[in-house]
């Protein structure tokens, strides 16, 4: 019933478009020409994720916890320096009787989040109006303002001496060769995580302050991911958490992950708009998960007994991580910024005479790029070991 009301209401604002006051008669439709600018219906998608976590974890707080504190205490290295983290927020349920009408309301419209986010699940919310967040410091939320403001410095930057986004609306990437066309695709989806990394720490940022801690969206950049998993798990990641807890878990989780990554998928474009481009976006997505899900099973399995097992290993890795990356740019290409007679023409381009050495040096750069991340993740192991 949950899910059938929301998502209800969810098309029916698209489809009506935040609705007319016409439809209430004729004597208001002089109304119509008052709207103003806020688009309503597009930050309430926002409120469907919020509605959904509230009824789920309302009726979870009704029955039998299986969250063991105590073990997680052992290896969250927050909470063994005495303050809470996140999980143990979300996980540790309400009593029923806390979860009044007026907390409800004030979950659904809290100013910080309400616009574009991070999402946060209604058992950390309600958590931190009691107990605000004590993981962030006063000086570790000041130095997350100075760092946002040294980003929006970055993108004033760009956007004054750097056209990518100015090529696509245009339509002349189709003028262009394929080494241009390559530049143009990847400044624009650098853009882009810039952009949301933005809009998602400003608004967390005013939430800190206000003594609310939320999931942090963007903690990977965006030339550091070489997997479709690690991708999602570092792009919007309040929303993949939330997927995950409110979706895929209760579709089955892992145990069905081959069904799921496709409802899971097509669930998120249909909550982003009704198109098809984003349709696309998600089928494509999911078709390029399908190998990485059946090679990392098969990597899990394989156990390495030699030194060159072990390099003949990390070598398939990142020849996986350059095709995985090669996709990831054509997915959200299509989804965001071309369409996909825009990738058909951009894939035909790539195939002719003047265009294969281009994506013979695009894919051997990607493959380079993989191997140094991978040398980035064994500094950072090395980094935090106990050790």
């Amino acid at each position: 019933m949950l899910w059938t009301f929301n998502i209800f209401f969810l098309f029916c604002n698209r489809i009506y478009e935040g609705y007319s006051f016409s439809i209430f008669g004729q004597q208001f439709e002089f109304l119509d020409n008052f709207r103003g600018t806020f688009r309503w219906h597009i930050c309430f998608n926002f409120v469907v994720l919020r509605m959904l976590s509230f009824g789920y974890d309302y009726h979870w707080s009704q029955l039998d916890s299986h969250f063991d504190q105590e073990k997680h205490v052992m290896r969250c290295s927050l909470c063994k320096l005495g303050k809470t983290c996140y999980v143990v927020r979300q996980e540790r349920g309400l009593a029923s009787d806390s979860c009044s009408f007026s907390l409800y309301l004030c979950y659904l419209v809290y100013a910080p989040l309400y616009l574009a986010g991070p999402i946060i699940s209604f058992n950390a919310f309600a958590s931190q109006l009691d107990m605000p967040q004590n993981t962030l410091s006063f000086k570790d939320v000041a130095w997350y303002g100075v760092r946002w403001l040294f980003s929006f410095l970055l993108i004033e930057l760009m956007t004054h001496l750097f056209y990518y986004n100015a090529f696509v609306i245009s339509g002349l990437w189709r003028e262009l060769s394929p080494v241009e066309i390559f530049i143009v695709g990847y400044g624009v989806l650098n853009f882009m995580w810039l952009k949301f990394l933005l809009l998602w720490r400003y608004f967390r940022f005013w939430s800190l302050v206000n003594g609310i801690e939320t999931v942090e969206n963007m903690p990977n950049c965006i030339n550091n991911c070489y997997s479709l998993e690690l991708f999602w798990k570092t792009w919007h990641a309040s929303f993949n958490r939330w997927l995950i807890r409110y979706m895929y878990i209760p579709l089955g989780g892992s145990r069905r992950k081959f069904l799921n990554v496709w409802v899971v998928f097509t669930f998120v474009a249909m909550w982003h708009d009704l198109e098809w481009k984003l349709l696309s976006w998600a089928w494509l997505t999911c078709l390029f998960f399908m190998p990485e899900m059946l090679l990392k099973s098969a990597s899990s399995a394989y156990k390495v007994e030699s030194a060159f097992g072990e390099f003949l290993l990390r070598e398939l890795k990142a020849l996986s991580g350059a095709v995985t990356i090669t996709c990831l740019m054509i997915a959200n290409l299509a989804g965001y910024v071309i369409g996909p007679s825009g990738i058909n023409w951009m894939v035909s381009s790539f195939l002719k005479r003047e265009g294969v050495p281009v994506l013979g040096g695009v894919f051997f750069s990607l493959y380079v790029g993989t191997k140094l991340m991978f040398h980035i993740q064994d500094l950072r192991s090395v980094a935090h070991s106990p050790k």
